[in-house]
């Protein structure tokens, strides 16, 4: 009889074990699905932000190449110039102003610059200066077609330097923060044939990057 209840203890002891470890299980398991699931929450929730900024950059990248299409040969060339050569931080075209209205307007196989032009050019360094950013110019000298394609050039580079120098005497804008290039002939806003246009050709043109 003694017997008969140390086994009817012994097997209820074992039974509550059996019912505490399988309690244990569960809660172990349950604990691990929580996890699990809570990884998987973390995942989706990853995914999802890594999508919404693809889409802002598939955006903006669309939106740059819209402002890109938009430029001037002139901008997108100095863009890409600037951008090679590292001098940007936001690599994009902030304005440009082409220099050949009448006070502006180079004589021919002249590279001077009067008092009309000059004060064209303090405007100019006004609209740079108030930039609150880094800035950097490019300046590009153009001509018309009299005379030869190395003259042309050679007249083209002076008319940008000229245009140069008085931005960095008069305006103290830094020398480091401003380029020239000269295209000479060979980009006409204007036909060559008659005076008009052809005083239309002999100009400069400043794109702001920054």
């Amino acid at each position: 009889m003694k017997f008969t209840k140390i086994v009817s203890l012994t097997a209820l002891t074992l039974a509550f074990g059996a019912c505490a470890t399988n309690k244990s299980v569960d809660q172990k398991i349950a604990e691990a699905q929580a996890a699990s699931s809570k990884q998987i929450s973390s995942v989706s929730t990853q995914v999802e932000d890594l999508q919404q900024k693809q889409k802002a950059t598939d955006t903006h990248l669309q939106q740059t190449d819209a402002a890109v299409a938009q430029l001037s040969q002139e901008a997108k060339d100095a863009l890409k110039r600037a951008q090679e050569a590292g001098v940007l931080a936001k690599g994009k075209v902030v304005f440009q102003q082409t220099f050949s209205e009448d006070r502006v307007k180079f004589k021919t196989g002249k590279y001077d610059l009067d008092d009309k032009a000059k004060a064209a050019l303090d405007e100019f360094a006004g609209k740079v200066k108030a930039l609150t950013d880094q800035y950097y110019i490019e300046i590009q000298g153009h001509t018309d077609d009299t005379g030869g394609k190395k003259l042309n050039d050679e007249l083209g580079e002076r008319r940008a330097d000229e245009v140069r120098r008085y931005l960095s005497r008069s305006a103290q804008i830094p020398l480091n923060r401003m380029s020239t290039i000269s295209y000479g002939d060979t980009l006409p806003v204007a036909s060559n044939k008659n005076r008009k246009g052809r005083a239309e050709n002999r100009r400069v043109v400043l794109v702001v990057l920054e």
